[in-house]
């Protein structure tokens, strides 16, 4: 395996008008830490991960601050060099491929709902000490619960609470052009079960979001392709299968046993989502966190 200096194989996408993609990872032989086992090759660049920026004019709102403070300089800088001088920035939620390069916008406003707040003040000794170590974790400085309307230069965003993936997961809606920036609520091909406790919500509001007016999904782990193309709302109906599916593995072990590509291989005849190898391991440990958790759902 090849480790290129952290940040190098960024790539800038502009998947949609006033929207910029950071996208890095999914290549193949390379990892960006270490070969032993870590967070930030394991749970984001193996499997590709994107954040993204609204920009109008001299603001930007920057949706995630990625997975190290390299990454997270080249952000800024690509903004900073396109004339933004006010940065504002949200977090999806308060995994660390998500919030690890926070510092580098410590000057700036940095928002994400009560949850996310508590979620990192509570595990603030974890992230600081983890492989790679975030230290030090800077916290949000502005926070808020259910939505929070903002503005970037003359574009409406809707900052939207919703429990999918994790307890605290914010999702960012463009009422003009029915944009979702997803954060991991939704993943291509499929969702990083991190509270399987939490599944049968998970699943309430998923159905919810199926009903806004959502044109094109920006997922933060997906295929750099598909995400310059924008994910339609048949993103959500394979998340929706996938974790009905989860579920009842734990009633049908047969079911339990199967490998990614036959247990989705119903969504992925459908183009909605691409099989990808390194989810193999992610299916398997969603398998067994969900079993792990009992047959009370």
């Amino acid at each position: 395996m090849t480790k290129p200096p952290l940040g190098s194989t960024m790539r800038l996408v502009r998947p949609v008008p006033n929207v910029l993609g950071f996208y890095d990872g999914r290549i193949d032989g390379v990892r960006a830490w270490s070969d032993e086992p870590n967070w930030l090759d394991d749970g984001a660049y193996a499997l590709g991960i994107c954040t993204y920026a609204v920009v109008d004019g001299s603001q930007a709102l920057v949706y995630d601050t990625h997975v190290s403070l390299p990454h997270a300089r080249y952000v800024r800088q690509t903004l900073e060099d396109m004339g933004v001088s006010s940065i504002r920035v949200v977090l999806s939620h308060w995994h660390d491929d998500h919030i690890a390069g926070n510092e580098v916008f410590q000057d700036c406003e940095i928002i994400a709902n009560k949850l996310t707040a508590s979620a990192l003040a509570n595990n603030r000794t974890e992230i600081e000490g983890g492989i790679p170590p975030i230290r030090p974790l800077v916290l949000p400085n502005r926070t808020f619960e259910g939505s929070l309307d903002l503005t970037v230069g003359s574009i409406a965003v809707e900052l939207r609470q919703v429990e999918i993936h994790s307890h605290d997961g914010t999702v960012l809606f463009m009422p003009g052009t029915g944009l979702l920036l997803a954060g991991d609520t939704l993943e291509d091909p499929i969702t990083y079960v991190s509270e399987p406790d939490r599944l049968a919500e998970h699943l309430v509001d998923l159905g919810r979001i199926a009903n806004w007016p959502i044109d094109r999904i920006l997922p933060n782990h997906g295929s750099p392709a598909a995400i310059e193309a924008g994910y339609d709302k048949s993103l959500i109906a394979a998340t929706q299968g996938y974790v009905q599916k989860l579920l009842r593995c734990r009633h049908e072990p047969d079911l339990a046993r199967q490998d990614l590509k036959t247990f989705g291989a119903d969504m992925f005849a459908t183009g909605a989502v691409g099989y990808f190898a390194p989810y193999d391991a992610v299916h398997r440990q969603n398998v067994e966190a969900v079993i792990a958790t009992g047959t009370g759902q």
